[in-house]
This record gives structure tokens, C-alpha cells and sequence, in this order.
């Protein structure tokens, strides 16, 4: 069942096959918690959050429709309210997160120099992408520290290829403005 596409699973998992929700759960929940991450500091509010996207994706699934856009699109966007709702109540508690993801943690035989190196550099990223406007984060994040496609990310922002490429450009523009 690995090797369906993620219409077919929630088509199964809509039929009432638990096995069909596991899966699209392990295929996306990387990606879902990477993006939480990189917008909300805390670790383990991060983690809340994505356990609310997933069980409002399993209480929602029953109602799901493609409707031309990729499942991925759907869970994003529940992702994304998810994030702006924690941030709006809590606008002054959190604060963005270093672009370090949980799994890139560095081994003990890093070398120190390296490493603080690295997250000097992370930290002047950070920095430059509060100075970005929100779309331009986004298309930023979901581009460069997620790997989705122009047309993923146009799908998930309901926008235009076209408007992602501007945005991205744009966006890139500011941010080498920001760290020179």
C-alpha cells in the first residue's frame, strides 16, 4: 500500500481502511513538522501542533475533495491556520525558530568550530527572513527549507506559478539585501 499516490490512500482511508492513514500520516508528517518548526519556537508546541493537523486530518478526511488541488495543498493549509492561530493568541510568546530541524541536530564529532560557524549563519537567515513579508517567508520556507515544487507551493497558497516565481524572486532579492 507504500507505493499508492496520496489520492488513492485517502480515497482507502475515506473507506474506512486505518492502514490507508498511517501511511499518508508517515508520508507527511516530516514535512508538516518541519514547516510547524521553522514558525514556532518551542519544540514541543511544535509537536501539539502537528498532532492537531493530523487529527483534524483524520476528523476532516470523511469530508476531503480534491477539487484539482493535491492533498498536500489541503494539509498544509490546515497546518498553516493551525500556526497563525497560535501565533495570533500567543503573538508575544513565541518567537521564530533557528532553521535548524530537529533531525539535522549535530553529532558529537562535529567540530565546535563548525558548528558555531553554521549556526552564526542560521542565525543572520533567521534574522533576514523576519524582514521578509509573510508571503515571501512562505514561499521562502516551503521552497528552500521544505523542497516543494513552484507548482506545490502555488497550490498550497492559492496562487499562480507565476505569483510563487515573483515572490520568490522578490523574496530572495530582500534577503540578500538583508544579510549584506
Amino acid at each position: 500500500m507504500q507505493d499508492l499516490s496520496d489520492a488513492e490512500l485517502v480515497e482507502r482511508a475515506q473507506d474506512g481502511e486505518h492502514d490507508a492513514i498511517s501511511i499518508l500520516y508517515d508520508r507527511h508528517h516530516t514535512r508538516i513538522f518541519r514547516y510547524v518548526r521553522a514558525r514556532i519556537y518551542d519544540t514541543h508546541l511544535a509537536q501539539d501542533v502537528v498532532g492537531e493537523v493530523f487529527l483534524k486530518m483524520v476528523t476532516h478526511l470523511p469530508e476531503y475533495r480534491e477539487m484539482g488541488l493535491p492533498f498536500t495543498a489541503w494539509l498544509y493549509r490546515i497546518a498553516h491556520n493551525h500556526v497563525v492561530n497560535h501565533i495570533g493568541r500567543k503573538e508575544n510568546q513565541y518567537q521564530h525558530v533557528p532553521l535548524v530541524m530537529a533531525e539535522a541536530v549535530n553529532s558529537r564529532k562535529d567540530n565546535p568550530a563548525v558548528v558555531i560557524e553554521r549556526q552564526l549563519v542560521l542565525e543572520e537567515v533567521q534574522k533576514a527572513l523576519a524582514r521578509l513579508d509573510d508571503i515571501q517567508r512562505e514561499v521562502i520556507i516551503l521552497r528552500f527549507l521544505l523542497g516543494y515544487s513552484l507548482k506545490e507551493v502555488a497550490a498550497m497558497l492559492d496562487k499562480s506559478v507565476a505569483a510563487v516565481k515573483s515572490q520568490q524572486h522578490r523574496g530572495l532579492l530582500a534577503l540578500e539585501v538583508a544579510v549584506k
